[in-house]
């Protein structure tokens, strides 16, 4: 089929990155000549000649604009592994720091978890490297790009519609995603923008959010719009666009202006306001009529194993209207280093509970009660984003204690949006014939962006349509089968009304803890601080203290490996508070 296959980018990182992409080494061989006697002495130029003829090299690469597109793939595929390769991964990070979730797992699991969750590495003095393989992942993306970049002028591109533009584009737009993640998640960070291998202090966040902001504005002026059109989704999601690049650059000013409480260089509210309106303004995009249908476990029906058609429902696909871009999976991720799953969605299910249609899982990421109560009546939100295992008749609080004694820290609700799915009979649905692993297969996109979150940035950013985009998400929000339920009513756009919309509309999408934050730390410190929260552990009631002092001394930054500061020989430093 197709190189980019009816799953757009996920098997085309699979096909090629693992085929070609792990090609690309030195063959290096050491050769010798003997010097015996009186015989042989010196050795032909054609025998020193150690060029491989069937390998990729750095020094036989780079030259055509297929090698150009090979490398852009592995490009995708390092930004992939900070998903399928982490070790907690940003996704489950930025979830167990927010207000909607506790850290929760197995009762008898080791705390790193929590110390995330708390802010706080005393509820695991020797959890010293909690994101030592995410780090690892990031930076190892970073190359990836830094040596694409590096090498443009050196490709030949073709003479006519050439792709030049479009490849480097996305390149540069990779790079930006990396680095947003690193400095959200760590702060000042060591900044590398040429492929080199080397010790370096860390750069001032100003200064990485330069690169970002430079990135996503080369990526946005060069990608065409008509590239990657919405119409051909099925063929290339998971492609970064021209919109993709505009909608994350407001969300990067957005952030950084919040967070850090001045203006960035290079990207004034302006511009961040017409990128959004840009992408309004393109009609590519649109919200899904009704919002359960935009995640496959809110849209799924129990089903006999094979029968997808009533396992997703009213699921409206991948790459769909409101899609603007997305981490791609596949469902072949083994244990022998081919990692290309959602390897963090097994997180999400219940703990060793399969309840059709949702698949069992690890039990991480418990909802908190009263996040669920903050959704309104009416708000079709709440049950398309949460399980509630009581109204869904999977089991009672009461019987909690006698059934489920290996969950720490349970509630009775759990993430919906991304929850694993299994058929009637308790098989794992990660692949759907059956033959998934239900730890590894999994595969479901996970979306960076969408349209909802373009239109409440522009609301946020001034826009003279703002109560009209505000009214668009809120409208959709309390809609059922095409009918607007009587529960709705306007509100006015303020920035308080549009931040708690922001919490409603994207729970559990890794948006609403750096939400908190930009909102000031003494705020986010706030929201987040919780006094002997009542929970249940192990079937007997645990109780959770989160101090906001801890956020105040983190400012909600992370750990930096213990192993990294010490690999740096002294040029990194660890984050206050940990």
């Amino acid at each position: 089929r197709d190189v980019l296959g009816s799953r757009g980018l996920g098997d085309v990182y699979k096909r090629q990155v693992y085929k070609n992409m792990n090609k690309m080494r030195y063959n290096i061989l050491l050769a010798g000549c003997l010097f015996l006697g009186m015989g042989v002495t010196s050795c032909a130029d054609s025998f020193l000649d150690v060029e491989s003829k069937t390998e990729s090299t750095t020094g036989t690469f780079y030259k055509t604009e297929k090698d150009a597109y090979r490398a852009l793939i592995g490009c995708y595929d390092g930004w992939r592994q900070t998903s399928s390769a982490g070790s907690i991964g940003f996704y489950e990070g930025s979830e167990i720091m927010g207000a909607e979730c506790f850290a929760a797992g197995g009762n008898g699991d080791g705390r790193g978890l929590q110390a995330v969750d708390r802010f706080d590495i005393s509820q695991s003095p020797a959890d010293l490297n909690l994101y030592e393989g995410d780090w690892k992942n990031y930076y190892a993306g970073v190359y990836r790009c830094n040596e694409l970049i590096s090498r443009e002028e050196q490709i030949e591109w073709a003479a006519t519609n050439s792709k030049r533009s479009v490849y480097m584009g996305e390149c540069h737009a990779i790079r930006a995603l990396l680095y947003f993640d690193m400095v959200r998640l760590w702060g000042n960070i060591p900044l590398f923008t040429t492929p080199v291998n080397e010790n370096r202090e860390p750069s001032d966040a100003k200064d990485v959010f330069a690169v970002i902001f430079e990135d996503l504005k080369y990526a946005a002026e060069n990608i065409p719009a008509d590239a990657y059109p919405k119409a051909n989704a099925a063929m290339n999601d998971g492609h970064i666009t021209k919109y993709a690049a505009e909608a994350l650059l407001a969300r990067a000013y957005l952030y950084y202006t919040g967070y850090y409480g001045s203006e960035p260089e290079g990207v004034t509210k302006a511009d961040a306001l017409a990128a959004v309106e840009d992408v309004i303004a393109s009609k590519e995009f649109s919200l899904v009529s009704e919002f359960k249908n935009l995640w496959p476990a809110a849209s799924a029906g129990v089903a006999e194993v094979g029968d997808t058609k009533t396992l997703y429902g009213t699921y409206a696909g991948d790459g769909n209207s409101e899609t603007i871009l997305a981490m791609k999976f596949t469902s072949s991720q083994d244990y022998n280093g081919n990692n290309d799953g959602n390897r963090w969605q097994v997180m999400v299910g219940m703990r060793g509970l399969n309840a059709a249609p949702y698949g069992k899982g690890w039990g991480t990421m418990s909802v908190d009660p009263a996040f669920v109560s903050e959704f309104k009546s009416g708000d079709t939100r709440r049950s398309a984003s949460i399980i509630d295992w009581e109204a869904e008749g999977i089991t009672s609080l009461a019987a909690f204690g006698d059934t489920y004694r290996d969950q720490r820290e349970y509630t009775g609700y759990t993430i919906k949006k991304y929850s694993p799915l299994c058929y009637a009979d308790g098989t794992s649905a990660s692949k759907e014939d059956g033959s998934g692993d239900f730890q590894l297969s999994n595969h479901q996109d996970y979306v960076i962006m969408r349209y909802a979150d373009v239109l409440l940035m522009a609301a946020e950013l001034g826009s003279p349509k703002a109560q009209e985009y505000f009214d668009e998400v809120r409208k959709r929000a309390y809609t059922s089968e095409g009918t607007l339920s009587a529960n709705y009513s306007q509100l006015p756009v303020t920035k308080e009304n549009i931040m708690q919309e922001r919490r409603l509309e994207f729970a559990f999408e890794s948006i609403n803890y750096w939400d908190l934050l930009r909102q000031g730390v003494d705020y986010a410190a706030s929201k987040l601080a919780l006094s002997e929260k009542q929970v249940y552990s192990g079937g007997i009631v645990d109780f959770i203290t989160i101090s906001a002092d801890r956020i105040r001394t983190t400012k909600g930054l992370s750990q930096i490996p213990y192993n990294q500061i010490t690999l740096s020989n002294g040029t990194l430093v660890q984050n206050a508070g940990w």
